[in-house]
């Protein structure tokens, strides 16, 4: 069951967002969800990571972390991604059945009323090529697929897409910044949602191309030992745009919408 959240603080009005929702996102979420708007040059990148109350991230099943239906429809697969044009995950987080979509009836309306497609353009981000092309990600002709590929990658995918055209290689030179200006010019990609992992987050995070970060922690302690949702060796500032808590009778999930400055 979804359960709504409450408005713990709320600084949304400090920075230069734009407010998106619809009666029901509205309720449950108590209030307008905020996205940042892309800039010219590069896709609005938006992180998604839901934590432990002891603040890991890594498990073989997300839901293992307690976020529950709250996280997994409202935030993780639901707000964080309804106006999004694309969702990039790497490619250890992408199992054979992944599809990286939205399926709350109330959030596909908004998606549609926001005037995207149905689905975002699936994206997938490997350095080795260590991709099953027979997953239901490359199997979905109406769908476009984006592989950020590095040249070990480029060398063993791109055989095997040849005859996919809804499959496009992109190539990882020496900057993600350049990559991310490709997207953003020749894919009118303007909005990303990366759902991880940690070492994806964290180089997105390097290159100075993320802009927010949607994190939910919730009341359990679980996942795999110091697994944070940054690995590098300079953790990023951040400031809240606003805070939320669950309404419920067991230990609650708390939400928080952070820039990273």
């Amino acid at each position: 069951m979804i359960n709504r959240l409450v408005t713990l603080e709320d600084r949304s009005s400090d920075w230069p967002l734009i407010a998106i929702g619809n009666d029901w996102s509205r309720t449950f979420y108590d209030g307008p969800f905020h996205i940042f708007d892309a800039a010219p040059e590069h896709p609005a990148v938006s992180l998604v990571f839901v934590q432990s109350r002891n603040g890991n991230t890594g498990a073989d099943n997300p839901g293992d972390l307690g976020g529950g239906a709250t996280d997994k429809c409202l935030l993780y697969e639901g707000l964080s991604r309804v106006a999004a044009d694309a969702v990039l995950a790497g490619a250890s987080s992408v199992g054979h059945n992944a599809f990286f979509t939205i399926h709350q009836p109330e959030l596909v309306a908004l998606r549609l009323e926001l005037g995207l497609p149905r689905h975002p353009t699936q994206m997938v981000i490997s350095n080795a090529g260590h991709l099953d092309v027979s997953s239901r990600l490359f199997s979905m002709p109406d769908v476009p697929m984006i592989v950020l590929a590095g040249p070990e990658c480029e060398r063993t995918i791109a055989p095997q897409v040849r005859n996919r055209p809804w499959v496009t290689l992109v190539p990882i030179g020496d900057s993600l910044r350049d990559v991310f200006a490709v997207l953003r010019r020749d894919h009118h990609i303007g909005r990303i949602s990366a759902i991880g992992g940690r070492v994806t987050a964290t180089s997105l995070v390097d290159a100075g191309l993320v802009q927010d970060l949607y994190l939910t922690t919730s009341g359990i302690d679980a996942g795999e030992p110091d697994t944070p949702w940054y690995g590098g060796k300079k953790f990023p500032r951040l400031e809240t745009i606003a805070k939320k808590r669950e309404v419920t009778n067991s230990p609650p999930l708390r939400f928080e919408h952070l820039a990273i400055t």
